[in-house]
């Protein structure tokens, strides 16, 4: 990761946990699954869990409450301020996805969410020091941005009539997100965040299994809910029509999350995988 997302990042720190409708929905969704995917075992002894990303700890706190010894990692040093104020019982540092500064097989549990991956300048290399740290058997619950979207197409015709939905891409920059390889990752740029990458799955899984992990299952966070777009959802507050639409297909994208229809089509890649033997 560069020093691009750690400033921006830093920039957000004093307004990170103001939810947009956007926010509410996704971590809604993501803390049930760590919650479920990750509970922790009653008859095992004491198990570390690594929060790759920690922000300012929305999943610290829940690996901390399902009874892990819990680290977490961050760049930014104004998001970890926030998290080292509450959560006073976890072990935060500041360091960088790509050079882990654990040994082998340190953690039984590894959660890397709010989209971390695709701001990592080179994510083969972090994924491969999460498979590094992971002890053989552990879980990872990794959150992406995903390529096919609803939202690449409302770029693309916001941009041909004046941007009113204000992506914030010219013509040609939403036309790229289309171009050849399609089943290829691409990176882009997004309004008041630095680029992000958007994984292709595809390329998820090669570099899943370059780093010794499997994948389990998979989840399509913010598929439906898509049909409005996500600018107008990054926002305080709806109308209350547009909150009425947001309600209703929250409920169906909540329904719809680990069918294949919105492992196409979602907004955000949501990835259960193990470390294999070695």
């Amino acid at each position: 990761m560069t020093s691009e997302p750690a400033s921006a990042f830093d920039a957000m720190a004093a307004s990170y946990d103001e939810l947009e409708p956007w926010y509410e929905h996704l971590y809604a969704m993501l803390h049930d699954l760590v919650r479920s995917e990750l509970a922790r075992p009653a008859a095992h002894g004491s198990l570390r869990a690594l929060d790759a990303g920690c922000g300012t700890g929305f999943q610290t706190a829940i690996l901390l409450a399902l009874g892990y010894r819990t680290v977490g990692v961050d760049l930014s040093g104004g998001l970890l301020a926030v998290a080292r104020r509450r959560y006073p019982a976890a072990s935060l540092v500041r360091g960088d996805l790509q050079a882990l500064p654990w040994p082998d097989e340190t953690f039984d549990v590894v959660v890397s969410c709010g989209s971390t991956l695709s701001f990592v300048e080179r994510p083969a290399r972090a994924l491969g020091e999460i498979g590094r740290v992971l002890r053989p058997g552990g879980r990872v619950l990794l959150e992406v941005e995903h390529r096919y979207s609803f939202d690449l197409l409302w770029r693309l015709l916001s941009s041909a009539v004046g941007d009113p939905l204000r992506y914030g891409a010219s013509l040609t920059e939403a036309a790229r997100a289309f171009a050849r390889p399609l089943g290829a990752s691409i990176v882009c740029d997004y309004p008041d965040y630095p680029r992000l990458r958007l994984f292709a799955r595809r390329d998820l899984d090669h570099l899943l299994r370059e780093a010794g992990l499997v994948r389990l299952r998979a989840w399509g966070l913010h598929s439906v809910t898509n049909v409005i777009p996500s600018t107008m959802l990054h926002r305080p507050r709806l109308g209350r029509a547009t909150a009425a639409l947001y309600d209703g297909l929250r409920a169906l994208d909540r329904a719809l999350a680990s069918s294949s229809v919105a492992r196409w089509l979602a907004n955000s890649l949501v990835v259960l995988a193990v470390r294999a033997d070695r």
